[in-house]
């Protein structure tokens, strides 16, 4: 590891080079359709399935930890027989086959997701005239599966809701050709390409993120609460990322290690806190939005710029791009600052090794044609500049070519290698057609970049959205009155910024306060009088206790009758 020779903690750019080996052969595998699935919803006997499938190769890894290849389908509602129709294509799939195990989840987002069995798929040796699979039905094995999914199906087998109890999953698998590379050492998804939007209303509540550019209707013709809803992005880009593209996370502190690969308790619950925050940012539900792009092309430019607002706001985001070019982001910014974990490490799921990370902004510029200001071009960017034809006054324009993405490695978890950023920039421009590139290095451009970052909070500060934070609720769900208050609160200007710590403890606190209120009006029912001893029968005093509290009152009554003649005096 070359960090490893220079001073500092271990960690950051990773030198090993990629193992050598013969290439392999493109495979597509498209995952047709379901039957049979166990009910994991009781109300609408029925599921919301996908597949988390896994590919093992059997290639040798850079490093031990260098993590697997991996899809998640898109989630089919309410549906026991799914049909997915997903495909994925990987490179350089060894002649000797692969093994593909295939989890099948109930997507369940208040809760966790359960287990509706697995599927395996063992591909033996391959050639560019292996015959393939061919819409091949394969057992949901249950073993693994959900004990209350199955007792579910078993019940409505017997009610006659549902005829069998045995599922199946139905895969294709074809070999497209040989892979066209030097060394076929490493296994990597080509494509489709594929977008996610992920929303989650309680965070969006919490850090006060609006939805830009959309109101609820209020039913009164006036305009409505604005939505707020946090997004986090991800984009299946096509691979390879470049070989040299391999950091590992830096041993900055004596925990971080343990964080990492959850040694000790301390390691074990930091690590599971950032796997838990991972899975609430990138949260599936109904509202998640999933489409799919066969190759890159500027209609998936397009896309990106839909993800990131265009030049709205001044945003500022975080990403992670994985080993495997699946590039996550979300916007950042003060308001979005975690106190003690990194917000790169809950991007890219506590992975050992990733690709790169950092900073990005998008910029709209003045002349499509010419080349950003930053290469030398005679044109004009916004911010800093002022121009027309676009936020905050006119629609966005769509060109791609208007727009510039200012990318940077200032990421201090993984710490990328600022010699690769020439390669960075070759691979986004290959991904996003139309798109200018420009790369920041965070040590040698500090100045430049902090000057940059600087205009787009400039900018935020004119066009972005105020901040309003709320309490939290414990689901994601927001009542009318709450939306009005929070109207109330922030027109009349009482809402202040405050820290996401601020706002959890004060929910901490009122959640206290309310559990000592009710404490004081507790009374004991009939089916707590087990304290008082077992010769003391449920309802035993009732009467007495309705005649003392009616003599209660009745005092009660003469002593207020009392006073009003005293006061009339």
């Amino acid at each position: 590891m070359e960090s490893g020779k220079q001073k500092g903690p271990a960690g950051g750019f990773d030198s090993t080079p990629i193992p050598r080996a013969p290439p392999g052969y493109t495979v597509k595998i498209t995952f047709h359709r379901a039957t049979n699935l166990p009910v994991a919803d009781i109300n609408t006997i029925s599921s919301d399935p996908y597949i988390l499938a896994q590919v093992d190769t059997g290639l040798v890894m850079r490093h031990k930890e260098d993590p697997p290849l991996v899809l998640r389908t898109k989630t089919i509602r309410q549906n026991t027989n799914p049909e997915w129709e997903t495909e994925w294509v990987l490179a350089n799939i060894p002649s000797s086959g692969f093994k593909m195990k295939c989890r099948i989840y109930d997507e369940d987002p208040a809760d966790h997701d359960d287990r509706l069995g697995n599927v395996h798929v063992d591909v033996g040796p391959i050639n560019e005239n292996w015959p393939g699979i061919k819409d091949q039905e394969y057992p949901v094995k249950k073993r693994m599966g959900s004990k209350r999914a199955y007792l579910l199906r078993s019940l409505a087998v017997c009610f006659g809701k549902v005829e069998h109890m045995n599922g199946h999953l139905w895969v294709s698998v074809e070999v497209l050709g040989k892979t066209q590379d030097e060394n076929g050492g490493r296994a990597y998804t080509i494509g489709p390409q594929y977008w996610i939007r992920h929303y989650s209303p309680l965070l969006g509540r919490i850090l006060g993120q609006k939805t830009p550019g959309e109101n609820e209707s209020s039913g009164t013709g006036k305009p409505g609460a604005s939505k707020y809803n946090f997004q986090a992005n991800q984009m299946q880009l096509r691979g390879p990322v470049p070989d040299a593209m391999y950091h590992r996370y830096v041993e900055f502190k004596p925990f971080v290690k343990a964080m990492f690969t959850s040694k000790g308790v301390r390691g074990y619950i930091l690590s599971k806190a950032l796997h838990h925050q991972h899975a609430r940012v990138y949260n599936f539900d109904s509202n998640t939005e999933y489409e799919v792009f066969q190759e890159p092309c500027r209609e998936f430019t397009q896309k990106f710029l839909d993800l990131v607002h265009h030049d709205q706001g001044g945003r500022i985001f975080t990403y992670v791009l994985t080993l495997d070019s699946l590039f996550r982001f979300t916007e950042t910014g003060k308001e979005f600052g975690i106190d003690m974990l990194s917000k790169h490490t809950m991007h890219s799921d506590v992975s050992t090794y990733i690709a790169f990370s950092g900073e990005f902004f998008i910029r709209r510029l003045k002349h499509k044609y010419r080349e950003p200001p930053e290469e030398g071009g005679h044109n004009k960017a916004h911010p800093p500049d002022e121009i027309s034809d676009g936020p905050p006054n006119d629609e966005p324009k769509k060109d791609p070519g208007y727009y510039e993405l200012v990318i940077d490695n200032d990421s201090g978890t993984y710490r990328p290698n600022a010699k690769l950023l020439p390669e960075l920039k070759t691979f986004f421009e290959h991904n996003f057609p139309g798109l200018h590139v420009i790369t920041l290095d965070c040590q040698a451009d500090e100045e430049k970049m902090g000057e940059m970052k600087e205009q787009q909070r400039e900018r935020k500060k004119k066009e972005g959205d105020h901040i309003v934070y709320t309490q939290i609720s414990r689901t994601s769900s927001m009542s009318s009155s709450d939306v009005e208050e929070l109207d109330r609160m922030e027109q009349a200007g009482q809402m202040s910024e405050r820290h996401l710590r601020h706002t959890i403890k004060r929910e901490a606190g009122a959640k206290i306060d309310a559990a000592k209120f009710h404490l004081k009006d507790y009374k004991p029912s009939k089916n707590r009088e087990g304290w008082r001893g077992s010769k003391h029968q449920p309802g035993q005093d009732d009467e007495a206790v309705k005649t003392a509290r009616e003599n209660h009152e009745q005092a009660g009554e003469a002593s207020t009758s009392k006073e009003k003649k005293e006061d009339s005096r």
